[in-house]
């Protein structure tokens, strides 16, 4: 049996329509998701939404609508997102699902026994906008002298009853995690400012609320309503069959790679194994958390006006030239800027001009000049050489997906691409088709191993394209149809 490989995203806030940071975040799950099929493994793949919150009544408030309303709606978006960028998702789920409350339920019940739960009275900041509590020494001073939370985010002085969580108590067990495990939390930024906030000291955490009712409820406590983080990060275990399915957790948990925006490290380096210690569950094996998307260098916001659609995006410049994009010219973990410019410019760059001419130019000659049929040739070592190089590109780029270098993996296929652009330019076998018919087609059986070669290996980046293309190859031996362009050159678009 295939060994099994659980990814998630986080689960995205629909208080609002998705944008490309969630496409991002997306995209980059999917292709890690395909990679790890290609390699054999059973893979299990979730992302969705989450929809609890007082964020999110306040929202449906001001939209005249009820919470789950509102959620329903704003869910559609992140869902027809997922279809329209050929998210290979297992499965997309929504925290207001019968079976996801009953997993909040069970992991509070495994706290609560544990004694890790307590009932007090809770007075501090709190951050409505990214539902998070804050010390006051975390807080940071507004341009006009109100306090603000460490993301910039407007803070309230909370006060009412609510249940505690002992974090406290998992400090150190906490502290001894990041140290037995270096690579729990990535990329090494990361895992050092959660070291440093730890070491800090942790209190305990307010876990419930009873000033709203949109959420889960609290086992035998009326009127409280689980702290939407609890609730949220649980769906790594519903997903995988926790409480009921015994067979379906052994298989997929722990999941292997939590992939989350680094904003909300904290909740998950921090609070998700404490909660997980507490209900004596096992942890996940690894969170990454990736940088942001600027546009244009510059942090999008809806007060600016350069929040971007990525549904527009795809649909201007197609989604494997977005996904493409995305992957290469973002360094895997650290900030990244786009443009449209830079989509168009790294589209027609390395996918038109490099991959699809190369590919164009070879299919298009077969089906034009030998009825589409490539026979045996006379082989000579430049084949060998260029089929080494393109092996070697094709490891490297399997090397680097391995380790989430997504972006250097990308670059390393494209050292093949340029190899048999080479090749090509050398062998020139439109000049041997009269000179030396038979290793002409030596040459061109040679090109189209390679063109399959890479082909398959780019295929979790750009899926849709890639398929198109190994159709157009078909089975080795097979013959050749007139080709279809797979990558248009791109131009600017006025709407851009």
């Amino acid at each position: 049996m295939a060994e099994p490989y659980y990814i998630s995203t986080a689960i995205h806030y629909p208080n609002g329509r998705p944008h490309i940071g969630h496409a991002y975040e997306m995209i980059a799950a999917d292709a890690i998701a395909r990679f790890q099929r290609a390699q054999g493994r059973d893979v299990f793949f979730q992302t969705g939404t989450d929809e609890h919150g007082l964020k999110m009544v306040k929202t449906a408030r001001d939209r005249d609508m009820t919470a789950r309303e509102l959620a329903d709606k704003m869910s559609s978006y992140f869902s027809e997102m997922a279809d329209k960028l050929d998210i290979s998702c297992d499965r997309f789920i929504r925290t207001s699902e019968p079976a996801h409350y009953k997993a909040s339920q069970a992991i509070w019940e495994a706290m609560a026994d544990a004694g890790d739960l307590y009932l007090d009275r809770y007075e501090g900041w709190y951050s409505v906008r990214d539902e998070a509590f804050y010390e006051e020494k975390e807080l940071v001073e507004g341009e006009g002298g109100e306090k603000l939370s460490p993301q910039g985010t407007p803070v309230e002085w909370t006060a009412e009853e609510t249940w505690f969580f002992r974090l406290s108590k998992y400090q150190q067990p906490l502290l001894d995690l990041y140290n037995s495990q270096p690579d729990f939390i990535r990329p090494e930024s990361r895992r050092n400012e959660v070291l440093r906030f730890v070491e800090g000291g942790l209190v305990d955490l307010s876990v419930s609320r009873t000033s709203f009712d949109w959420g889960v409820p609290v086992p035998g406590s009326p009127g409280h309503v689980m702290y939407v983080w609890v609730d949220a990060l649980t769906n790594y275990l519903t997903g995988a069959g926790y409480p009921d399915d015994a067979g379906r957790l052994a298989r997929y948990w722990p999941a292997d790679l939590h992939l989350i925006g680094k904003d909300i490290v904290r909740f998950h380096a921090v609070y998700w194994p404490a909660f997980l210690m507490s209900a004596k569950l096992a942890l996940p094996k690894q969170v990454f958390g990736h940088g942001f998307l600027l546009n244009r260098g510059e942090k999008m916001s809806k007060s600016v006006g350069n929040v971007v659609d990525p549904m527009e995006l795809a649909d201007l410049y197609g989604k494997d030239a977005l996904r493409y994009f995305l992957l290469r010219d973002v360094s895997f973990g650290n900030d990244g800027t786009f443009s449209d410019e830079a989509i168009v410019t790294r589209a027609n760059a390395d996918l038109s001009n490099s991959f699809g001419n190369l590919a164009q130019r070879v299919l298009a000659f077969i089906a034009k000049n030998l009825g589409g049929v490539v026979e045996a040739g006379r082989a000579d070592p430049a084949d060998d050489a260029l089929l080494a190089e393109v092996d070697a590109a094709c490891a490297g780029f399997d090397k680097a997906f391995a380790d989430l270098a997504l972006s250097q993996g990308i670059e390393a296929w494209m050292a093949g691409v340029f190899a048999c652009n080479q090749y090509i330019d050398t062998q020139a076998p439109w000049a041997l088709r009269k000179t030396d018919p038979e290793r002409m087609h030596a040459v061109l059986g040679t090109l189209l191993n390679a063109i399959r070669r890479l082909a398959i290996t780019i295929q979790p980046v750009i899926p849709s394209s890639a398929a198109n293309l190994l159709a157009q190859l078909g089975e080795q031996g097979s013959k050749i149809a007139p080709p279809t362009p797979i990558f248009p050159r791109l131009e600017l678009k006025e709407e851009a």
